[in-house]
């Protein structure tokens, strides 16, 4: 009697991918998160079609799924699969890579994500003039003070990255050597520049956080304060971040802890429900940071806002004489101040 051997699971995988619609999405989905609506319009494809492929695409292991508010987010984690995984997505992925189809999907696929940001962009033109009084109802007068104090030495470059209104860099400047604050607001850097108008040793600079005006290493720290959850692409914002700190140089993120609060999301532009200690270790990591240490802050009773917590992080890749190197630096400052 004969007897069927077990279909390995490499046919299955194998079967996943002989599908171009499939790859594609694979493509898509390396290194980021979409929604099904968002998969659409980038193939130009149903609803119906899409979420058969997701299925497909989820049951042989190549990518996973979680829910963010009233949203179903997928993507795939090359980390996370298997060895033979890799490899069997290296090949195909060098075939598809540049293919007419995948040129399309990414060009495609930047308007999509641009959407993701004009909620946020049309929330800060209209909310600019009141938005000190809508976060201090949200999240308490002086909340970002509690994640500060570790950062401030005072021969420090720091960039306050996504810096709103400046409270954050006026905090940050009577004890740092300068403080560069960046913003993609015209209508924020205009409050801002009202509220830092009698510290001179503060920078404005108006551009994306994912194509900072800053040259790399000019940092010896970064400052994200409540900016994570405004922006499609978290992980490469960090990534850019990293660049612009020195190897050795610190950075720290002050954001919302997971929250089902999808108001934010329609009346403030928020494109993320908080995140996760296991969600930012791991960006962190992948851009670059090394020793995440992260904390849940203190909630404020004053607040209606979700809970807060603050990352603080090292950049990686600083070399052994860096420490000796800072110590001079400071003294250096020091002698300067005297004289």
């Amino acid at each position: 009697m004969t007897t069927t051997a077990p279909r390995a699971e490499i046919f299955d995988r194998l079967t996943a991918l002989g599908e171009p619609t499939r790859t594609r999405v694979l493509l898509l989905l390396e290194g980021r998160e979409l929604t099904v609506s968002e998969l659409c319009a980038v193939l130009q494809a149903p609803q119906s079609t899409v979420s058969r492929h997701l299925k497909a695409l989820a049951d042989a292991g190549w990518i996973g799924s979680r829910p963010e508010g009233t949203s179903r987010f997928y993507g795939m984690d090359r980390e996370s699969l298997t060895d033979s995984m890799r490899r069997l997505w290296l090949a195909v992925r060098e075939e598809l890579i540049a293919s007419p189809g995948a040129e399309q999907d990414r060009a495609r696929l930047a308007p999509v994500l641009a959407q993701r940001r004009s909620r946020s962009e049309e929330f800060f033109r209209s909310e600019a003039g009141q938005w000190d009084r809508t976060r201090d109802e949200l999240f308490g007068h002086g909340f970002y003070l509690l994640g500060l104090p570790g950062l401030l030495d005072p021969s420090w470059v720091v960039g306050d990255l996504g810096c709103g209104t400046g409270h954050v860099t006026e905090s940050l400047a009577p004890f740092v050597s300068r403080v560069l604050a960046v913003d993609g607001s015209e209508a924020m850097l205009a409050e801002a520049r009202r509220c830092l108008a009698g510290s001179d040793n503060v920078e404005l600079r108006h551009g994306e956080l994912e194509a900072l005006p800053i040259d790399d290493a000019a940092l010896d720290a970064a400052v994200l304060a409540l900016v994570l959850h405004h922006v499609p692409d978290p992980g490469r914002v960090l990534r850019e971040a990293a660049r612009a700190v020195r190897p050795g140089g610190r950075i720290l993120v002050v954001d919302m802890l997971p929250h089902d609060r999808a108001d934010l999301a329609a009346t403030m532009g928020h494109v993320w429900l908080g995140f996760s200690e296991e969600a930012i270790d791991r960006q962190l990591g992948e851009s670059g940071f090394e020793s995440v240490r992260f904390a849940r802050l203190p909630v404020d009773p004053a607040a209606r806002g979700p809970a807060l917590f603050a990352a603080a992080a090292v950049r990686a890749g600083a070399r052994p004489n860096d420490a000796e190197s800072d110590t001079m630096k400071r003294s250096e400052t020091r002698q300067r101040r005297e004289v």
